[in-house]
Parts: C-alpha cells; sequence; structure tokens
C-alpha cells in the first residue's frame, strides 16, 4: 500500500452494523467503491486489499467491509438464513460511505464483491436498482462447483444496474463461456473481462516467481476494464 493513503478503520452502528476498512486517496475523485468478501473469507483477503490500492490510487474512496455474518463469527461460510441480513449489511455499508462523500453531480457509488459478496450484491441491486450506480462483480459464483445445472441466476431478469463482471477461466463455479451466456438475461448494460488462467480468487500463480507481478496485474486490468466501462459518456450507450 503506498505511504500516502491513509486507511483506517471503519466502524458505523446502524443495523445490521457496517465494520471493515476505508482507504481515502490523497487526491479524491468523487467516486467510491464498496467491497464485500467471499462466503469463506472476510474483508482483509488479499484480492480485495489489491483491488482496494488500484482504486484508491484512482482517486476512489473505497470501503472493505466484514458482511454482518463474518461479523458475528470468524470462521466458516454464511447459513442458509443469513443472506437477506447481509444484504442489508451491504445497502448499510452503501449509506455509510454515502454520508462520507461529499456531495455533487459527479459523485457515484459503486458496490463490488467477490463470489459470495457479488452475488449478494446483485441481489440488493435487483430489488433497489437505484441503490448505486454499478457494480464490480468479481468471480461471480453462476453455479456450485461440478453442479453446472444449478444457476444462482432467478434474480438476473431483474436487474437494472450496469454490471462489471471478472470471471477467471479456471473458476469451478462457472466458466466463461457459461456466464457470458447468462449475462443475457440481465436488461442492463454488462461487460465481462475473462483473465486467463486464473482461479476462483483471481490471483492464481501468486505463490511463484511470477507471483508478485500477477497481484499487481490483475488489479490494474481490472481497474482499467472498469474506467472504460463505466466512464460517464458511455453509460447510456448500447449493450
Amino acid at each position: 500500500m503506498p505511504a500516502h493513503v491513509d486507511v483506517t478503520p471503519f466502524a458505523d452502528d446502524s443495523a445490521p452494523p457496517v465494520r471493515g476498512f476505508l482507504h481515502r486517496p490523497a487526491a479524491p475523485s468523487g467516486n467510491a467503491l464498496v467491497l464485500a468478501h467471499g462466503a469463506g473469507s472476510n474483508c482483509e483477503a488479499p484480492l480485495l486489499v489489491a483491488v482496494a490500492g488500484v482504486f484508491v490510487d484512482a482517486g476512489f474512496t473505497v470501503l472493505r467491509c466484514d458482511l454482518p455474518y463474518r461479523q458475528k463469527r470468524a470462521h466458516g461460510p454464511p447459513s442458509r438464513g443469513d443472506a437477506a441480513k447481509d444484504r442489508e449489511g451491504l445497502r448499510n455499508a452503501v449509506n455509510a460511505l454515502r454520508r462520507i462523500e461529499p456531495k455533487d453531480s459527479s459523485s457515484r457509488i459503486f458496490l463490488g464483491g467477490h463470489s459470495y459478496g457479488g452475488r449478494q450484491a446483485t441481489m440488493l441491486a435487483a430489488d433497489d436498482p437505484g441503490v448505486v450506480s454499478g457494480l464490480l462483480l468479481l468471480s461471480y459464483p453462476l453455479h456450485p462447483p461440478r453442479q453446472p445445472s444449478q444457476h444462482r441466476t432467478a434474480h438476473f431478469p431483474s436487474l437494472r444496474t450496469p454490471a462489471l463482471l471478472v470471471q477467471g477461466t479456471r473458476d469451478p463455479f462457472g466458466s466463461v463461456e457459461a456466464v457470458r451466456i447468462a449475462l443475457q438475461l440481465i436488461p442492463a448494460r454488462t461487460s465481462l473481462l475473462a483473465l486467463d488462467g486464473a482461479g476462483h480468487d483471481l490471483l492464481s500463480g501468486r505463490r511463484t516467481r511470477r507471483g508478485a507481478d500477477i497481484v499487481n496485474e490483475i488489479p490494474r486490468r481490472l481497474l482499467g476494464a472498469f474506467c472504460v466501462f463505466f466512464e460517464p459518456e458511455t453509460s447510456s450507450a448500447g449493450r
């Protein structure tokens, strides 16, 4: 993390509460991003830290947050009854960030998540299209591993928030081609960034000699695709 970036613990006592880390850029752009983790992780996941780093360097205020189920227990996946509260936790995180960011006509708040966090973000946006300006979905869990017929797309036809999806070609939760087909169910503008050789965590190869390069390269590619997709002048363009 660059020395000039201000990263501090963050807490907001809404119900459910918001807990995590707030990244403040040296030169704010007015844009902001909430990042949520996958089912077996937390807000200190290497992928979230790396993505937050490149976005804050680009002027985004970034909030990495622990979902409500993770605040209740340090380990283990969410239970069946956790999802609705986790979505409310994401809504509260967006609202907390909205209170922090100065309000002007150019400011936008985005919601991103890895795997389970991204899935809950899409479900929240499907229920409330105006909750954020756009979605950043990292390794969308299209189906459980080895169960390709159990698609988690029932809400896709109701999703009217622009979304950028980032999927590895070795992701057992959904092939790039399967994700590409599923995106046709979404009436909003979408884009898919495929990362060759990446697995579900996207940072494949981080223990190899080239690992440090991959950890830096993938977030930069992701940021580049995000900035192109969400440029204001293209927001009304066709899909």
